[in-house]
């Protein structure tokens, strides 16, 4: 009797292993005739009965799940993450050796799919689902650690801090540097340069003779920003100790990294310490003298904590770096000007004698000279924005103070076409 019972338990076994089969083959057969509805269907009966298959028939089930789903997904972030957590178990269950071809095949398709998709999130700021579908793309090939990196990155964006958090740490955890080789050439009609994708396609512009210097260079490391954004996210969550400890660590171990520097300044102005943050742009702009982005900061902090003269100087930097740079033009007119409130009030608190009356004068003078030397500063920024009706403003007030009644009133008239008066 015990016998007996145990061949029907067995061929009851056979029989819902042979009825699974029968039904992955199905949607195998849908899928490759792109009736996904009908693949699914047949999907959904075979998973009733998972728990009595085999590893090779769960890792097969696995594999057709994902090819469906990756296959039909589109923008769709829920098919999108079953056709990863199917692609997942598939190579838990040894899907990638049974499947070589196939499995290669899936998950650069199920790759692109995910990646194609997140950009197209992200340029319509979707930033919060840009960033699920890349860890997606990330956990189908954790080799390429940069769908991890650009996770991150839009779970920032998304202001989803805890997610980034644990991003940013996982990067870190690994040793996640995010350097990369690139293949550069050089336009031999423009004599620009050009980043290629791949060393292959670079050769094959050479060899066809548009392009000249063929080099190979690594690009910045990305692990300053990745502390940066991490010590400015604890910061942003009040745990400020954090932050100094994280890097604290991260500047021991690479004293001279520009980057980190550059994080650990974000940091203390972030924190509101406007004078170590003062002495960290200091050492980058000694170590970066050409760029004009660090000497407009400088300016900027110097500025922030009364340093007017070293803010000037700065500026002026940042501007002898960078002739259009409309931001540092228009605040170096804005420092220059600063000091009209102290004039005035000076002239308006003298008296009527003789001494005050001179002194009035000297003051006068001084004004007329303040507004003389921050002219052309505004006229460069405002070729620069002709649209700005804050410098238009400005300028036009500086003109009629000079007695420039023409430019007054040019100025005047342009005001007024772009307010609408």
């Amino acid at each position: 009797m015990k016998k007996q019972i145990l061949v029907a338990g067995a061929l009851t076994i056979s029989v819902i292993a042979f009825g699974q089969k029968r039904e992955i083959r199905k949607a195998e057969r849908a899928f490759e005739d792109k009736n996904y509805t009908e693949a699914i269907a047949e999907l959904k009966q075979a998973e009733a009965s998972l728990a009595n298959a085999d590893e090779e028939e769960k890792a097969q089930y696995y594999l057709v799940k994902s090819e469906v789903y990756t296959a039909s997904a589109g923008d769709d972030i829920a098919k999108m993450k079953t056709a990863s957590e199917a692609y997942q178990k598939a190579v838990e269950l040894g899907a990638r050796t049974e499947e070589e071809g196939r499995m290669s095949a899936l998950q650069q398709n199920l790759r692109a799919a995910l990646v194609n998709s997140a950009i197209k999130d992200q340029n319509s700021q979707n930033f919060e689902m840009a960033s699920d579908k890349l860890y997606n793309s990330y956990m189908v090939s954790k080799k390429d650690t940069s769908d991890l990196y650009y996770a991150a990155s839009n779970a920032v964006n998304a202001k989803k801090f805890d997610k980034a958090l644990k991003y940013y740490q996982n990067l870190l955890d690994m040793g996640y540097d995010g350097a990369s080789k690139e293949y550069v050439a050089t336009n031999k009609e423009t004599g620009e340069e050009k980043t290629f994708s791949s060393k292959s396609e670079r050769d094959l512009m050479i060899k066809a003779g548009d392009f000249i210097k063929p080099v190979e260079r690594m690009t910045q490391s990305k692990k300053g920003e990745v502390l940066r954004n991490m010590t400015l996210i604890y910061i942003d969550k009040g745990e400020d100790e954090k932050a100094s400890k994280l890097m604290s660590n991260a500047r021991k171990e690479n004293p001279d990294d520009t980057s980190l520097m550059r994080a650990e300044a974000n940091m203390a102005y972030k924190m509101g310490d406007k004078q170590l943050y003062s002495e960290l742009m200091q050492n980058i702009a000694e170590s970066d003298p050409d760029n004009p982005e660090v000497f407009y900061n400088l300016a900027v902090s110097n500025a922030e904590i009364g340093e007017t003269e070293k803010a000037i100087e700065y500026y002026n930097r940042a501007i002898e770096l960078k002739p259009d740079y409309a931001s540092a033009l228009i605040n170096l007119a804005v420092l220059k000007l600063s000091e009209e409130e102290s004039i005035v009030s000076e002239m308006n608190n003298l008296g009527t004698s003789r001494a005050d009356n001179a002194k009035y004068e000297k003051l006068k003078e001084k004004r007329q000279q303040m507004y003389a030397d921050v002219v052309p500063t505004l006229e460069k920024a405002k070729e620069l924005r002709p649209n700005d009706p804050e410098i238009i403003r400005t300028l036009m007030n500086i003109y009629s103070q000079l007695g420039e009644d023409a430019k007054f009133k040019e100025l005047k008239s342009r005001l007024a076409e772009l307010e609408g008066n």
